[in-house]
């Protein structure tokens, strides 16, 4: 008796299930006017019953028809009975239901709060997540009753945040006005929009929320000029990390030499079609390994830009010492030979060198300031780099030869130095630190044969301020240059940054020839 009663209790359980949803408000979505779908849609998100969600998911999907005055959907070739879910005979010729913009929209909004209650966290965290750019009014209850199962704090919070933003619409104006406390503490653009409109009179009658209203936007438009900074400086951090590989280089050339190397924007062009090599071998012959193309080319950049660089030094620019005007029209008619020398191997066009899975996506700090990884990578790069070149300039005996030539050229040879060998090894080191420069930049830039062309005055700039051949003044001034030149851009354009810091280097110049870090030596001085 006991088990009939049982099997009882879930034949009726299973039958209420079933029945949860009113035929009459389901057949409301096959209405000809939208309004009447809106509410029914909005009457069935109330609920939060997981078969509105079925049958709205079904509606979304353009799998929802109408049969002889009854809903149905119709999913490959079986037919459910939208209202019970029940299997039925596949209808003869269904009518489509009209699914516009207006429609689509509340259906967005009706799923992403009907998956505020699903166990996933992950599931409730996204739903959370899309409610944050639109939300209605009349998720009002949903909401609430989601905020008051919900034991995530991160969930919560943004629960919060979709619950105040749809009590902006509400007609009481406690109401309204406790939403727009709640929200003055975002840092969100999409919020500060919502709340814009409450600082109109016409808009918003009551002063209270009025007045609270303009504190929050204004409160708001500070924290988004902090983050709006601050990624400024972020992207400053990274155009300084590529102007200090490309300056290292030019700093240990035109230190040691006195060359002034107008080719070397090309040496970054080797390094960055070195990348785009390995990665088509990679692509070629180990795609399941492609993620670690840019490891590998680390190498091939670096002695592929050197090998340039010494038959450079030892064809053209060993028979030019001493005469700078002379070396700066031979380098840039070798530039002018690597330029079409590339167009003929890669094509004149573009080439793609795409970012490794590994470094795509990046770190969310505030709603508007997101880090790329690619970036942090080229900035961790960098200092990797300059830590390198640091140990082989001041903890190597070819270190210790290229500053002593680099002071006094002429006593390094008499104590036995040789200079001519350290002049092309030299080259070579910074023609491969340049080609290392090319491979972060195809990271995020185009990788094509004049692309070293805008990096070649930048990076004379660092070398000349920072001080010739002085890797604490190329430091300085590779990162200075990048957060005030973005700074700049943010604040007065781009032309007008690039005449600012131009401006800026003529007057440092004259008042410090010698640059941040001068040489030090009896010669020098």
């Amino acid at each position: 008796m006991t088990k009939l009663f049982t099997l009882f209790l879930l034949c009726t359980c299973c039958l209420s299930a079933h029945a949860a949803l009113d035929p009459g408000q389901v057949l409301q979505l096959a209405n000809e006017d939208s309004s009447v779908k809106v509410a029914a849609i909005q009457k069935m998100t109330e609920a939060a019953d997981p078969d509105a969600a079925r049958v709205l998911k079904a509606m979304a999907d353009g799998q929802l028809f109408l049969s002889a005055n009854k809903v149905v959907v119709i999913d490959g070739d079986k037919a459910f009975d939208a209202s019970t879910g029940e299997p039925i005979k596949m209808p003869g010729n269904p009518d489509s239901i009209t699914v516009n913009n207006r429609i689509r929209g509340e259906l967005a909004n009706a799923l992403a709060a009907l998956s505020l209650f699903d166990k996933d966290v992950g599931v409730r965290l996204a739903s959370a997540q899309e409610l944050q750019t639109r939300v209605s009014p009349d998720l009002v209850p949903v909401l609430a009753r989601a905020l008051a199962k919900e034991t995530d704090n991160a969930v919560k919070a943004l629960l919060k945040m979709a619950h105040a933003q749809a009590n902006l619409g509400n007609a009481d104006p406690a109401a309204r006005l406790a939403a727009v406390r709640v929200l003055s503490g975002s840092s969100s653009p999409n919020i500060r929009s919502a709340l814009l409109p409450l600082t109109d009179k016409a808009k918003e009658p009551d002063n209270k929320v009025r007045y609270g209203a303009i504190s929050a936007v204004k409160a708001i438009d500070g924290r988004l000029e902090l983050t709006e900074n601050l990624a400024r400086v972020f992207s400053g951090l990274s155009l300084g990390s590529i102007l200090l590989l490309a300056a290292l280089g030019l700093a240990i050339t035109y230190g040691v030499m006195g060359v002034i190397n107008m080719a070397h924007g090309e040496l970054l062009m080797v390094g960055a079609y070195s990348a785009y090599a390995v990665q088509s071998i990679f692509r070629n012959y180990f795609p399941n390994a492609i993620d670690w193309y840019l490891p590998a080319a680390i190498p091939v950049a670096f002695f592929a830009a050197a090998l340039v660089g010494v038959v450079m030094e030892r064809t053209v620019i060993r028979w030019l010492y001493g005469r700078a005007l002379e070396t700066l029209l031979a380098t840039w008619g070798l530039s002018l030979v690597l330029i079409q020398a590339a167009r003929i191997v890669f094509g004149a066009q573009n080439v793609e060198v795409s970012n490794p899975s590994w470094m795509s996506g990046g770190i969310e700090l505030m709603p508007n300031l997101l880090l790329p990884w690619n970036r942090l990578v080229i900035i961790g790069f960098a200092l990797f780099v300059l830590l390198l070149v640091w140990v082989l300039m001041n903890k190597t005996r070819l270190g210790m030869f290229v500053r002593a030539v680099t002071q006094n050229r002429a006593m390094a040879g008499c104590v036995g130095v040789p200079t001519s060998r350290i002049d092309t090894m030299a080259f070579g080191l910074g023609a491969g630190i340049a080609g290392l420069g090319g491979l972060a930049l195809s990271q995020i830039s185009n990788v094509g044969p004049d692309m070293g062309q805008g990096y070649i005055v930048d990076s004379f700039m660092v070398v000349v301020v920072g001080g010739v051949g002085q890797l604490a003044g190329a430091v300085w001034a590779a990162l200075g240059l990048g957060i005030f030149t973005k700074l700049l851009e943010g604040w007065a354009g781009a032309v007008i940054a690039k005449i600012a810091v131009l401006v800026f280097i003529i007057v440092f110049i004259q008042k410090r020839p010698q640059g941040i870090f001068a040489l030090k030596g009896r010669v020098i001085e």
